[in-house]
């Protein structure tokens, strides 16, 4: 029975890159992946999915709206679809997530999903919490914190570097916007600036 798999991590874990060798793969076989990444995600252009060690691909750009159930199924009788690749996947509504399911349940075809679990202040997106709940296999890929320790976290900094508390749950942005940190170094990141502490005085 075909499955939903959902491949996770902070940033620069590799996920996309992890995502085209996964295409590759069954472009080597002979085998049709389609590849979808939703459509606000435009860093490498509309419908490319761009890894930070240069691969690309061109991909189906997905809109909010958009039945992706119907798309597969209308794709995948035009020529067979071996497999569905979804990069950005905390960018999915809760219903596509579950379209999702209905491709892996009812066409037959394995759905892997790459993307975040959190956002810029620990909150989940509601894309990956539907895919929590509803994959069949859930699998962690890792990043790495300055530190050492495994990256878990997304600490979103403004232009000087300085970390970002507030603001839009979804915000577009590479290396410039976003640093992957373990759990204790992104509270830190976080923690309320101290003001210095009061020099003492001379005695008159």
């Amino acid at each position: 029975m075909a499955k939903v798999y959902f491949y996770y991590a902070a940033m620069n874990a590799g996920k996309s890159t992890v995502l085209l060798q996964a295409g590759h793969n069954y472009r080597e076989r002979g085998l049709r992946p389609l590849l979808l990444v939703p459509a606000i995600d435009d860093r490498a252009g509309a419908g490319r999915i761009h890894s930070r060690i240069g691969l690309t691909a061109d991909a189906r750009p997905i809109q909010p709206g958009d039945d992706l159930l119907a798309v597969i199924r209308a794709e995948h009788g035009q020529s067979p679809v071996a497999c569905v690749l979804v990069d950005e996947a905390q960018f999915l509504s809760p219903v596509q997530v579950w379209q999702l399911t209905d491709v892996a349940d009812h066409l037959g075809v394995p759905v892997l999903c790459y993307g975040l679990r959190t956002d810029f202040q620990g909150r989940l997106f509601p894309g990956s919490a539907a895919l929590l709940g509803v994959a069949d296999d859930l699998t962690e890929l890792k990043a790495i914190c300055h530190c050492g320790r495994k990256a878990t976290m997304n600490l979103r900094v403004d232009p000087a570097g300085r970390a970002v508390r507030e603001g839009a749950q979804v915000e577009i942005g590479g290396n410039d916007r976003y640093v992957a940190l373990c759990r204790r170094h992104f509270k830190e990141a976080l923690a309320p600036a101290r003001p210095a502490a009061a020099q003492p005085t001379a005695a008159s």
